[in-house]
């Protein structure tokens, strides 16, 4: 049981990992930044790039924030070593490894795209425009530690705007959802809200120093 669960959480990770890259070094490689391609009303590729967290939140530098993400991984690492090692049940270690898959996927492009990428040119419409390349002969467009990570999910499942009579916001336009992302962050935020919303009590007891059967 403990084998399969092990390989489970693997496999999980391995997955969101390839899929998280494939989507982002195609996106680099072929799209500018700002540049959209419309999947449906709702559904939007969207080339942006940021130096911060996840939807793009800046709140710390980049430096920092890198070497933040990798020790946080680590402790993720061994946290999911020691679930698996005390049986804990599959649901529960599936959403660790969603988190620590998710952060490990960003983490890859703060840490090697500065230097595996040339920089992503901003899109203008009706124009030529020549997405990044990947390992350029003049070099990346960065250093290590310095990459920016790739967001390209868009859903602006609806808009409008907010009366003119209202303080602060009258008359500006309000989309939700607005914020762009990619697919590690979404497995961050899937497996957060899944332990917050189901395994608070679990996430508690993990700490205690017994063995939990599933």
């Amino acid at each position: 049981m403990k084998l399969s669960k092990g390989l489970g959480a693997i496999c999980t990770v391995l997955f969101i990992l390839i899929a998280d890259q494939i989507f982002k070094i195609w996106i680099k490689t072929h799209m500018t930044i700002g540049e959209d391609i419309p999947i449906t009303s709702w559904f939007i590729l969207r080339f942006v790039e940021n130096n911060g967290m996840a939807m793009g939140i800046e709140v710390m530098g980049k430096i920092f924030l890198t070497i933040f993400r990798i020790v946080a991984s680590f402790a993720i690492i061994y946290y999911l070593y020691m679930l698996i090692k005390r049986n804990y049940q599959w649901m529960y270690i599936l959403c660790v490894s969603l988190i620590f898959a998710g952060a490990a996927g960003n983490i890859i492009d703060s840490v090697f795209y500065g230097v595996i990428f040339s920089d992503s040119p901003v899109h203008y419409a009706n124009l030529p425009n020549q997405p990044a390349a990947i390992f350029p002969p003049e070099g990346g467009y960065g250093t290590w530690f310095h990459g920016k990570v790739v967001d390209m999910f868009y859903f602006p499942l609806f808009k409008f705007n907010w009366p003119s009579w209202m303080p602060f916001v009258g008359g500006e336009e309000f989309v939700f959802f607005q914020y762009i992302f990619n697919i590690a962050d979404a497995s961050i935020s899937i497996g957060i809200i899944t332990l917050i919303l189901f395994y608070r009590k679990t996430f508690s007891a993990s700490f205690e120093k017994k063995k939990i059967e599933n």
